[in-house]
């Protein structure tokens, strides 16, 4: 595949993908206290970026998870602790 092929494919997959991952967010909430060390979607008071979280279970670090699912997870509070 040429590499103006693969640009055109990759560009149309991401046009494609876009408008779900936009719907799908509303149905999402943040969970807080269930990350695992560097597995954090966002920043936190402690940490700059996501994926930067330095300890597991950090009160303030976060994963998006479908409505819902945090109350059912051990530790999962959707404020930050």
């Amino acid at each position: 595949m040429t590499t103006t092929r693969f640009a055109i494919a990759s560009a149309l997959a991401a046009a494609l993908v876009l408008p779900a991952a936009t719907q799908a967010q509303g149905n999402m909430e943040k969970c807080y206290g269930v990350a695992k060390a560097g597995k954090n979607d966002c920043q936190t008071a402690k940490s700059s970026c996501a994926g930067t979280s330095k300890t597991d279970s950090q009160t303030d670090a976060w994963i998006s998870v479908p409505k819902g699912v945090c109350d059912k997870l051990v530790g999962g509070k959707t404020t930050a602790g």
